[in-house]
């Protein structure tokens, strides 16, 4: 390679102070040579020879490679002219301490891009040319000062430079082995260009071909002054290129030779991660709680919508119109409705309501329960002979009581009434009960009876089925689980009287034996899973609300219904029918095609909004009359517990949060520190043609490494205080496996920390890729 210095000029200035380091400096050299440059100190020969290297660049004049102008070269152009072309030697060899020997000697070719064969291939090669084979493996601290020159060499020829810039390379040896570095770079010197800056003029005369004499930046004498020639070449430069991955390796290497003050670090970053992994563990666990409770007063309060419903808005403009807590004066008496009674509204529940409710995504709310007040005809074989039983829950005096006031009632009415879920399955029962006895029940024609968690059974329930039991009575499962109940149609269980009006039948067994006749059957006696929900079913009898559909799709039509139809007069008691009755008989005889009651229970109480929603954008644009009303008990809880964890939780992540700033904060310190320790490092990088965004990657690599460390290291010792945190909290609260660190928010708070950590450290690692390369081999 040409090298020519045209009229070079570098000075610097201090305050008023400008120092003439190079004064229009004009030399050429030849492609094979061994120059010496002789001065004082202060001459300008280290300076000229940085400006060669390209750590250093000319302030006037040119520097000319293979004839090619450096005037417009770029910071990276310089950065891969390094990496091609020069190899520096330094006086104290600036070998990079925390890497082996071969790392070292590969370093330059990693920057460069050469594959990991080539680069061993290389470097052994160089290793063995300077004696080192055998300890390429070894850390530079054991090795002698002759050997680590050795090695400075070894890595200046691994990446086969044309160029060698050898500063002061035996400053630092003794005499024995100066004599051997020195034989050394003279037989390199027999197929490349190798100059020398060196303070001592004997191995200046005994070694070199050249001799150049500099006094305050001018040349003072050269012994075989050189003139080139023009030299047209494309002089192409490969650039340099560092992998994240080869930074993460150099940056892990770093971090294993300081061990302890790196946990400490991670342990310190970690502090906020643990805070917030606890918070997000307890948060997790309490939300869960939360959601069970929810879950379960959402199964007790359903979304009701019945056919008289309650408007809460005329509620609360019937209550605003009778003043705030105020007093009447005087004493005048005014004649009115009541606030319950205006409130009332008749909702008009038809086929297509009912449509518009099935149409209730089941992501919102996966149980719907269509509710026909329809009467159940219902017999049961006891000692041998058939005989009417009912599913309610009252006791003889009441049931007498209702029977009075309304007839119908005294037929088989009553029971509790459970969902099917819109898929077909039992998963309501599955969810909130549990088996004491049997099966769940598989069939529409299957019931079973509800006890409470004192496994007590409600004993007018039993008694209204034929049982004969007494108070406090215990009883075997057995004896209950496989009872036969036999629901009688319309049509077997009336007969028509001569007067028009309709009677049960007493033929008790040959209803039993109809064709039309169902069996049900009890399959199972079930307990609430949860006290909390003690009572989301009557105790007594449970039946599905399918069954109800199926017993008025049989009835509809039947002879009593269509006789009722077309009458005023009620057909089982010849007595008229008031107005406001008329629709309960009509239901009751199965005369109604549409369900007296919707309850729809929400999958969670954010999916209740969602329900809510869609029921409120049936009314819209509707006539108050037209609206249809339903009645959310579980909506004033909601209000209360809806985002109240969410808020505390995101509380106390800001507060937890304050340590993270504080951790972002201390690793930009520690980078900091770490940059400045390592000055001569990045020194010798650039010398070896590393580019800035190398540098910035080296040290972004290392707080990665803390940055993922930290995270870890917090996710862990988050996930040991959930252990002494779940035993401590389920001694005062009674509650168990609260604390539960979701994985997902682990691999987050991994993440957090990640890129907290490298922001922190990416300002400080742009620092020390900006310093200067002369004087970064420079620093101790």
């Amino acid at each position: 390679m040409m090298l020519d210095l045209k009229h070079i000029k570098k000075y610097y200035t201090v305050g008023d102070t400008t120092t003439k380091a190079l004064d229009d400096v004009s030399l050429s050299f030849r492609e094979k040579e061994f120059v010496s440059i002789l001065g004082a100190s202060g001459s300008g020969k280290t300076t000229m020879l940085n400006v060669i290297g390209g750590l250093d660049h000319y302030d006037s004049g040119d520097l000319l490679i293979n004839g090619q102008s450096t005037k417009t070269f770029k910071e990276s152009d310089w950065d891969a002219y390094r990496n091609n072309s020069i190899g520096f030697i330094f006086q104290d060899y600036n070998i990079i301490t925390h890497l082996s020997i071969m790392d070292n000697v590969t370093m330059g070719m990693t920057l460069s891009g050469v594959s990991n064969e080539e680069k061993e291939r290389k470097a052994t090669e160089a290793l063995e040319r300077v004696g080192l084979k055998k300890h390429m493996n070894k850390k530079p601290a054991q090795l002698s000062g002759g050997q680590l020159q050795r090695v400075a060499i070894a890595r200046a020829l691994a990446n086969d430079p044309e160029i060698l810039l050898a500063d002061e390379p035996t400053g630092a040896l003794d005499t024995q082995t100066s004599h051997e570095i020195m034989d050394l770079i003279k037989e390199l010197a027999q197929d490349r260009l190798v100059i020398m800056v060196t303070h001592n003029p004997d191995i200046a005369e005994e070694y070199s071909d050249r001799i150049i004499k500099f006094n305050d930046g001018k040349v003072l004498d050269d012994s075989e002054p050189y003139q080139s020639g023009e030299v047209n070449s494309d002089f192409q430069l490969n650039r340099t290129k560092m992998s994240f991955w080869t930074a993460l390796k150099l940056s892990f290497t770093n971090i294993k030779t300081k061990k302890g003050r790196t946990f400490l670090t991670m342990f310190a970053s970690s502090i906020g991660i643990i805070g917030i992994g606890i918070v997000l563990a307890l948060s997790n666990g309490f939300q869960k709680q939360i959601d069970n409770t929810q879950a379960e007063t959402l199964s007790q309060f359903p979304i009701t919508i019945s056919r008289v419903g309650l408007d809460s808005q005329a509620a609360a403009q019937n209550s605003q119109s009778n003043g705030k807590n105020n007093f009447a004066k005087g004493q005048t008496i005014r004649a009115k409705r009541s606030t319950a009674e205006s409130a009332q509204h008749i909702n008009k529940i038809d086929d297509d309501y009912v449509d518009y409710v099935k149409d209730i995504k089941k992501s919102a709310a996966k149980d719907i329960a269509y509710i026909y007040t329809t009467g159940f005809n219902l017999v049961r074989q006891v000692d041998g002979k058939y005989k009417p039983v009912t599913f309610s829950n009252l006791d003889e005096s009441q049931a007498q009581d209702q029977s009075s006031s309304d007839p119908s009632s005294s037929v088989g009415v009553g029971g509790a009434v459970y969902p099917t879920d819109r898929n077909g399955k039992m998963s309501f029962l599955k969810q909130n009960y549990k088996t004491l006895a049997g099966d769940y029940p598989s069939k529409k024609t299957d019931i079973v009876l509800i006890a409470d968690q004192h496994n007590n059974v409600n004993i007018n329930a039993l008694k209204n089925l034929g049982f004969d039991v007494k108070n406090n009575q215990d009883l075997k499962a057995s004896d209950l689980i496989g009872t036969k109940v036999k629901l009688i149609a319309n049509d077997d269980f009336y007969r028509k009287l001569p007067t028009g009006t309709f009677v049960p039948d007493k033929n008790y067994q040959q209803m039993a034996s109809s064709d039309q006749t169902k069996t049900l059957k009890i399959t199972g006696i079930l307990r609430t899973k949860s006290k909390n929900s003690d009572g989301l079913l009557a105790n007594g009898v449970a039946y599905n609300d399918r069954l109800t559909k199926e017993v008025v799709d049989q009835n509809k039509d039947s002879a009593i219904a269509n006789a009722q139809r077309s009458s005023e007069q009620n057909v089982l008691t010849g007595q008229s029918i008031k107005s406001a009755s008329r629709p309960d008989l009509m239901t009751y005889l199965g005369a109604a095609s549409v369900p007296s009651t919707i309850q729809i229970y929400p999958n969670s109480f954010d999916q209740k909004d969602r329900v809510t929603n869609y029921l409120d954008k049936y009314n819209k644009d509707k006539a108050s009359k037209d609206k249809v009303v339903y009645n959310d008990l579980a909506g004033s809880i909601s209000s209360l517990t809806g985002g109240l964890m969410d808020a505390i939780t995101f509380v106390l992540i800001g507060f937890a949060g304050i340590s993270l700033v504080t951790s972002m904060i201390m690793i930009a310190i520690i980078t900091y520190t770490s940059v400045l320790e390592r000055t001569k490092e990045i020194g010798v990088l650039k010398a070896l043609g590393a580019r800035k965004k190398d540098i910035t990657r080296v040290f972004d690599a290392e707080t990665t490494i803390l940055g993922v460390g930290s995270g870890v290291l917090g996710v862990i010792v988050a996930w040991l205080l959930t252990f002494p945190a779940n035993i401590l909290l389920e001694k005062v609260t009674d509650l168990s496996n609260v604390a539960q660190l979701n994985p997902w928010h682990a691999i987050l708070l991994v993440i957090i920390s990640t890129i907290l950590t490298v922001l922190g450290g990416h300002i400080p690692a742009r620092m020390g890729s900006k310093k200067d390369a002369a004087i970064a081999l420079r620093s101790e």
